[in-house]
């Protein structure tokens, strides 16, 4: 762990938001799930919701140049879960979706806690969520397409998010909960001791301000007797 690196990790951290997401409703192709991961940690997402029927995640590597290793991905089977959880906590949840309600993307206010649905690369939004959403938004077309690419929509939507953010000093101080901002970038600067502390249950050793273990020797004494460290 380098200077350079922990401070580039710390900075990510600092600006993540928390109250800005992405769910997915069965959109299973792998370059399209990694291009909206890469977008989403380029924006600063700190967390997206991804809905299968069946199946599971599958990013594709190439198309996410590792951003997967950056955003938490969290899984539901239904629809109905992410949605409801996101407007519980005070989400205005936007599907991308041409519908009567549909407004220009830039008409939205994305400083508000905001989750942009979007839906499967051929069928869309699902008439399930779409009865359950606050609003829908659309990228005016100016061709004969009647639709971006499911990854490019949500592109040139969150670019808008990340401007407006930008604009009203979102970004300007840190906003993770204080107790997961410790515990990510345990993870993100000690990933194999954290895999290691997760398989066998152990709290996080304290980390000291350059991103090393603060105590080495303790948490050497732990595993000493383990090779798998």
């Amino acid at each position: 762990m380098t200077p350079d690196r922990y401070q580039k990790i710390v900075d990510v951290l600092n600006r993540r938001q928390p109250d800005l997401t992405v769910i997915t409703d069965q959109v299973h192709k792998g370059q399209n799930l990694s291009a909206i991961i890469r977008t989403c940690d380029a924006v600063g997402i700190h967390r997206v919701h991804a809905v299968y029927d069946k199946g599971g995640f599958r990013a594709h590597t190439g198309t996410a140049m590792g951003s997967h290793k950056w955003v938490k991905t969290q899984v539901h089977r239904d629809i109905e879960d992410p949605i409801n959880e996101l407007q519980s906590q005070g989400f205005q949840v936007l599907a991308a979706h041409f519908d009567d309600r549909a407004v220009d993307y830039r008409e939205v206010d994305y400083t508000r806690p905001t989750a942009l649905l979007l839906g499967a690369e051929k069928i869309g939004v699902s008439a399930e969520a779409s009865a359950m959403v606050d609003g829908c938004v659309i990228v005016p077309m100016m061709g004969m397409a009647e639709s971006f690419n499911v990854s490019v929509a949500c592109a040139i939507i969150l670019a808008e998010a990340q401007r407006q953010r930008q604009v009203a000093g979102l970004y300007d101080e840190c906003r993770i909960d204080q107790e997961e901002y410790r515990e990510v970038l345990f993870e993100w600067s000690q990933p194999i001791i954290a895999k290691y502390c997760r398989q066998r249950n152990l709290p996080y050793p304290p980390l000291d301000d350059t991103g090393h273990l603060l105590e080495p020797q303790v948490f050497s004494q732990l595993t000493r007797l383990d090779p798998a460290l």
